[in-house]
């Protein structure tokens, strides 16, 4: 019996400057949940963008602690959306019953809230460790044991892959301007998709047609 009851956890990857942050933020809104942002971005912020393979270890485990607070932090989300009352049966001032009573909304907001708490159960997450591993193989050419453990013994619900058809917008911390890394990095994720378990969805187009996109397969998949 499906368990509607766990964290469903959907990762977005791509190449950088495929919106992928973005996507998530997004995402989060749309269903009412938590997103769990890369923290590859904070670490190269504070010691500086000339990193080394073990900062690519650091990174990862940090990322992964990052990704088991959001879980936690969701699930404790998901006790308190759940035991919200309804407080349309409880005592109301006579200019309040009067007010509720003019309102077409309210028991709209009540349904609203019962939403929240079954969209709880989502988790958005820019990046993970099929990330770290094509990151460690493409410039070191080898990657940390403790990442390929972790992509064994680590399950999601969904993957979604970013296309590379956004203009790539330079910032402080990208490296692959060039249409030919760009593209060699897109098909690298794609192979990695196509010969895993988990179902996975291709988003590209504008920003729109891509949070469309998304939204459709994550209802597809995981509700």
């Amino acid at each position: 019996m499906k368990d509607e009851t766990a964290i469903k956890k959907i990762v977005v990857i791509g190449p950088e400057s495929t919106g992928k942050s973005t996507l998530c933020k997004q995402l989060a809104a749309h269903f009412n949940t938590l997103w769990c942002s890369e923290y590859a971005r904070e670490y190269l912020l504070i010691h500086g963008k000339e990193y080394s393979y073990g900062d690519l270890l650091i990174i990862a485990k940090r990322q992964l602690q990052l990704e088991d607070e959001h879980v936690e932090k969701l699930r404790s989300m998901k006790y308190d959306v759940r035991n919200i009352v309804d407080k349309s049966q409880e005592p109301r001032t006579r200019n309040q019953r009067i007010r509720e009573q003019k309102s077409k909304n309210n028991k709209q907001e009540i349904e609203n809230r019962k939403l929240e708490t079954a969209n709880c159960k989502l988790l958005f997450i820019d990046t993970d460790m099929y990330v770290m591993k094509v990151w460690c193989e493409y410039v070191f050419g080898m990657c940390h044991q403790f990442i390929l453990d972790q992509i064994a013994e680590r399950k999601y619900d969904l993957y979604l892959l970013c296309n590379i058809d956004l203009p790539w917008v330079p910032d402080e911390l990208r490296e692959y301007p060039e249409e030919a890394p760009r593209r060699e990095l897109y098909q690298i994720y794609k192979n990695i998709l196509i010969n895993q378990q988990t179902f996975w969805g291709e988003v590209s187009g504008n920003q729109n047609e891509r949070l469309r996109k998304a939204i459709n397969a994550v209802e597809q998949y995981t509700l």
